[in-house]
Order: structure tokens, then C-alpha cells, then sequence
């Protein structure tokens, strides 16, 4: 297994060669979020299905990079939450408490603007080209956030896997890539497991 220092590089390299890309996933992420502002709630199939864009982004970019682990691991997640977005009912999402849409919608935030592996310019350029979609810990934190918003898609399975995947990005970004922000993508992940345990039934999908 690369060392340290050797993914911390890889996931430099990979937010400042690819801002573009992370430019335009800013304004996916924009449109959607002005859309759910407006009133717009997808059905639980449409939305659990869509978060497997950005993992596929992940994965794809990991694999050029040559770290074939996030690879397979972000391209196997990609078709398990597909394959359980894909059995949802198509009925529009059912809104969440006020306190997971607090914490929703802070996540949103954070993994717009996660603040690291930039290099250059000013802190304004986090506001448009933050690797959001680039590389693991800030797409599972706008991915948990729009989960929570969503009351998880009202499927125990989606919510728990999404939220192991994001228990294990932030531990190991945090604890042994020295990154501690992602303790706020850990801390939100197990939040959503435990939204997952305590209000969405066992027999949800």
C-alpha cells in the first residue's frame, strides 16, 4: 500500500490538475441545490440513483492516477448503490427532521468548499474549485449530506453502505492521512447510520 505521503500527493495532484472538472461539478451541485430550494423533491429512485455520478467520477480518476484501491473500492460502491437506488419506489423523497436537514445541508457546504490540496490563489477559488468530485472525502460529504436531506431515499441499505463508505474515507483521511477535517465526514457518516438505525424500518429496502 502506498505510504502517506504518497496518497497525500496523488489526491494533491489530483485536485489541482483537474479543476475544471471540479468547476463543473460546482455547478451541478449548484443547480441542484437552487432546485431543492425552489420545492423540487426527486423520487427516491431518481435521487439515490443520481449519487452514483460522482462516485464513478472518483473512481475513474483514482484509476488514472493509478491508485487501483479508491478505484475498485468507488467502483464497486458505484454499482451496490445502484443496484439499491434502482429497486426504490419512484415516489418523491419523504422530507427529513429539521435537525438532519441542519446537518444536510452544512455537509453540502463542506464538501463544496473542503478546504485542502488546493494550491494557489485565493480562498475564494475553494468556492468554485474545491475537488468536490475529484477525490473521496469531499464527494462523500456532499453525498451524505443530500442523504440526510433525503431522509436517507428511505432505505436502511443505501444509508448504511453510504455510511460505512464515508465512516471508513474519513477515519482513514483523518487518522492516517493526518487530514483532520475528515473528522466532519466521519461524524456525519455515523450520524446517518444512526438516522438509518433509529427511523427508517428494517424491511425498507
Amino acid at each position: 500500500m502506498p505510504s502517506p505521503a504518497d496518497i497525500l500527493k496523488t489526491l494533491a495532484a489530483t485536485s489541482n490538475d483537474w479543476t475544471s472538472l471540479a468547476f463543473l461539478w460546482h455547478i451541478l451541485l449548484g443547480l441542484t441545490i437552487g432546485a431543492v430550494i425552489l420545492g423540487w423533491r426527486p423520487s427516491q429512485k431518481k435521487g439515490a440513483t443520481a449519487l452514483v455520478l460522482p462516485l464513478l467520477s472518483v473512481g475513474g480518476l483514482a484509476w488514472s492516477r493509478g491508485n487501483p484501491f479508491n478505484a475498485v473500492v468507488f467502483l464497486l460502491f458505484a454499482v451496490l448503490l445502484a443496484v439499491l437506488g434502482s429497486r426504490l419506489p419512484s415516489v418523491r423523497v419523504t422530507p427529513a427532521p429539521v435537525w438532519a436537514s441542519v446537518i444536510g445541508a452544512l455537509m453540502i457546504g463542506f464538501g463544496w468548499v473542503y478546504p485542502h490540496f488546493l494550491e494557489g490563489g485565493s480562498w475564494l477559488k475553494y468556492l468554485y474549485a474545491a475537488p468536490a468530485g475529484l477525490i473521496p472525502c469531499p464527494t462523500l460529504s456532499f453525498m451524505v449530506g443530500f442523504t440526510l436531506l433525503a431522509r436517507g431515499f428511505s432505505s436502511r441499505a443505501f444509508s448504511l453502505s453510504l455510511g460505512i463508505l464515508g465512516v471508513f474515507y474519513g477515519a482513514f483521511g483523518a487518522f492516517r492521512l493526518g487530514v483532520t477535517i475528515d473528522v466532519v465526514l466521519l461524524a456525519a457518516s455515523v450520524i446517518l447510520m444512526a438516522m438509518a438505525l433509529t427511523s427508517i424500518p428494517a424491511a425498507s429496502k
